[in-house]
């Protein structure tokens, strides 16, 4: 079986005309005709059916065609996943990235060396006014940005994921399964420090929500947020994305929290006439890799049997 015969066929079945079939294929009409006779003596099957012209398609066949139009799809894929790894040069690419995005950036980069090798990765954990900074000055040729915090028009954007914001805690604390933003206010909370973009947002949603946290614990460094989780002394409010690893037999439990906030999350450079290769190559490949399902796949657990209540 040759590809050229499956493309003969979903040419047939398009045109529905050996003549325009084969003249859509730059081959006599003859040569497709023999084709797909041939297709049909290695299936063991009668694809297409004929008198002196075509005369439509046999139920046997039409499976071939949905099958035949999945394989040339495939390569198709095939073909462009080359053309992407031999268009990708060589060269250091440095990426800042806002604290909570760090697990979807060592995904991204991940995914940046699975297609090549050639490339070397700088991941930097910045804040929005450094990595704005640092872009200006072409010190980083990237960013994982917050979408509401690009404001100017000299920054081109490219959607990677979407953030959902949980309250992560002891898994032997006496809480609901979910909660609303208003029971958060009789929780003792560790949050990421004021002037983080994280920060900003959930400062306005408290506004928004009639909520005055309970704030025990400032820091911009996820890992203490997650330690005090673990040691039951607070709670934290964060990204399910920003969760390194799933919380099932890590003493923590992520609850829900109603009604739910999303943020974008974009990947972000300085808009220009001309991007250099390899940011382009970045480029390319950030927007055929599909992030989400991945940074979803935290599943909420159930808790243990509960012991400590924040509630009284």
């Amino acid at each position: 079986m040759f590809i050229r015969q499956l493309y003969y066929l979903l040419a047939l079945n398009k045109h529905r005309h050996f003549g325009r079939a084969a003249e859509s294929c730059h081959v006599s009409q003859p040569a497709l005709s023999n084709g797909i006779k041939e297709l049909e003596r290695e299936l063991g099957i009668t694809i297409v059916k004929r008198n002196r012209t075509f005369q439509g398609v046999t139920p046997e066949g039409e499976r071939v065609i949905l099958w035949a139009r999945r394989t040339l799809e495939s390569m198709e894929a095939l073909k462009q996943e080359a053309e992407l790894v031999r268009s990708v040069p060589s060269g250091h690419l440095s990426l800042g990235v806002v604290p909570t995005a760090i697990h979807a950036a060592s995904l991204l980069t991940a995914e940046y060396r699975q297609i090549t090798s050639r490339i070397t990765l700088d991941v930097q954990s910045l804040s929005t006014p450094e990595i704005f900074h640092l872009l200006d000055d072409q010190n980083i040729n990237l960013a994982l940005l917050y979408a509401s915090s690009v404001l100017q028009e000299t920054y081109e954007t490219l959607p990677i994921f979407t953030e959902r914001y949980v309250l992560v805690g002891s898994d032997q604390a006496a809480l609901p399964r979910s909660l609303n933003w208003g029971e958060l206010s009789d929780l003792p909370l560790c949050l990421l420090s004021r002037g983080m973009w994280n920060r900003r947002v959930l400062d306005e949603l408290f506004e928004k929500y009639g909520v005055t946290p309970n704030i025990v614990v400032e820091t911009n460094a996820l890992r203490v947020l997650l330690a005090e989780a673990q040691s039951g002394r607070a709670f934290c409010i964060m990204p399910l994305s920003a969760i390194p690893d799933p919380l099932v037999n890590s003493g923590l439990i992520a609850h829900p929290i109603e009604p739910q906030h999303e943020e974008q999350v974009c990947l972000v450079r300085r808009r220009r006439s001309t991007q250099t290769a390899l940011s382009d190559a970045a480029w390319k490949i950030a927007s055929r890799f599909d992030l989400q399902p991945l940074l979803d796949q935290r599943a909420f657990h159930e808790p243990q049997s509960p012991r400590t209540s924040f509630a009284e």
